[in-house]
C-alpha cells in the first residue's frame, strides 16, 4: 500500500486531500455521510471576527462545467466556531481555519485569536464576491505582502497559508510577495470572477451581479497557475480548482502541489473527497509509487518546438 502521508510546514497529514473552504461547512453534515477522519484536513468555511449574513439571494448560478457563487462569506463568526465546532473538528482531522477581514487590523486580530488553536490558518485575501476589502488585498503584490506580514506577526504557533487570487497580472509575483511577507505556504487558485446573464430579464442572474467561478471547467487554468507559482517560491503549495477525481489531484501534485483542496465537486458528490483519497492510493499502487509525496513537482515540460 502506498504511503499517502504528506508533510506541510511540519504538520503531517494522513493524505493530501482537503475539502476547500466554503464547500464543506465545518464538516458536520458530511460526517453524517462518511467518517471525515479519512481526510488529510478540512479547510473551514471562511471566518470573520463578527458574524456575517452574506449577500442577498440569488447567490448561486450554474453554467456549463462551472458554477458561480456570491455567498459573501456568510458565517457565524470566529467565537461561535471556537465554542461550537473547533473541538469536534480537531478530534476528527487537521483543521485549516480560513479567515477573512475588511481591514489589516481585522486580519491581525483574527489570526491572534486562532493562534495555537488550529493546525493552519488560511488567509483569504482573494474572495471576489464580498465588498469588505478582502479582494483588494489580493490583487497587487505589495498589498499581498503587507497583509501577509501583518497576519504573520500575530502568529507564534500556527503556520500561515495565503490563498491567492487568479485575477491578477502575475501569479508568480503574488506568490513571491506572500513568501516575502512571511507566508509558510500558499494555496491557489481561488475562484475567477464571472458574470451570468438572465437573457429573459436582461439582468445578471446573481443579486451581487458578479460571482466567483469554480468547477471542473477552470482546472487547466488552475494547474497552470500552480505550476508557475510553485516554481517561483520555496514554500509548499496547496493546489485547487476544478478537481473532480484522483487523476485531477495527481495533475496538481505533478505540477508542484504538495496537497490539494477539493471544492465544487463536494456539491455534485458528497463522497467526492473520500473517493479521491481512495483513488489516489489505488493509482499509486498500480504505478509502483511508494510515497505520494514523491510525485510533487515531477512534471516535465515539453521542449519548445519538439
Amino acid at each position: 500500500m502506498a504511503d499517502l502521508r504528506v508533510n506541510i510546514c511540519g504538520v503531517e497529514l494522513k493524505n493530501p486531500i482537503i475539502p476547500a473552504s466554503g464547500t464543506f461547512g465545518f464538516g458536520r453534515e458530511f460526517d453524517e455521510i462518511y467518517d471525515i477522519s479519512c481526510l488529510g484536513a478540512v479547510a473551514t468555511k471562511g471566518l470573520t471576527l463578527k458574524p456575517r449574513a452574506g449577500n442577498p439571494t440569488p447567490r448561486i448560478a450554474e453554467s456549463r462545467g462551472v458554477i458561480l457563487n456570491a455567498v459573501g462569506l456568510q458565517n457565524p463568526g470566529v467565537e461561535h466556531f471556537i465554542e461550537h465546532d473547533l473541538a469536534w473538528l480537531r478530534a476528527k482531522t487537521k483543521v485549516i481555519a480560513n479567515v477573512a477581514g475588511a481591514t489589516l487590523s481585522d486580519y491581525e486580530a483574527i489570526c491572534a485569536r486562532l493562534d495555537g488553536l488550529v493546525d493552519f490558518i488560511e488567509l483569504n485575501i482573494s474572495c471576489p464576491n464580498v465588498k469588505c476589502g478582502g479582494m483588494a488585498f489580493g490583487i497587487r503584490p505589495q498589498d499581498v505582502k503587507e497583509v501577509t506580514h501583518v497576519s504573520k506577526r500575530a502568529l507564534r504557533k500556527t503556520p500561515l497559508i495565503v490563498k491567492l487570487s487568479p485575477n491578477v497580472e502575475s501569479i508568480a509575483m503574488n506568490a513571491q510577495a506572500a513568501e516575502a511577507g512571511g507566508a509558510d505556504c500558499i494555496s491557489l487558485i481561488n475562484t475567477l470572477t464571472g458574470l451570468a446573464v438572465d437573457i429573459e430579464r436582461r439582468r445578471p442572474v446573481l443579486a451581487n451581479n458578479t460571482g466567483g467561478v469554480s468547477g471542473a471547467g477552470i482546472k487547466p487554468i488552475a494547474v497552470r497557475m500552480v505550476y508557475e507559482a510553485s516554481r517561483a517560491v520555496g514554500i509548499p503549495v496547496i493546489g485547487m480548482g476544478g478537481i473532480t477525481c484522483a487523476e485531477d489531484a495527481l495533475e496538481f501534485m505533478m505540477a508542484g502541489a504538495a496537497a490539494v483542496q477539493v471544492g465544487t465537486q463536494n456539491f455534485t458528490d458528497a463522497l467526492a473527497c473520500a473517493k479521491i483519497a481512495e483513488g489516489l492510493g489505488a493509482w499509486c499502487d498500480a504505478h509502483g509509487v511508494e510515497r505520494v509525496s514523491e510525485l510533487t513537482g515531477t512534471l516535465k515540460m515539453n521542449r519548445e518546438g519538439a
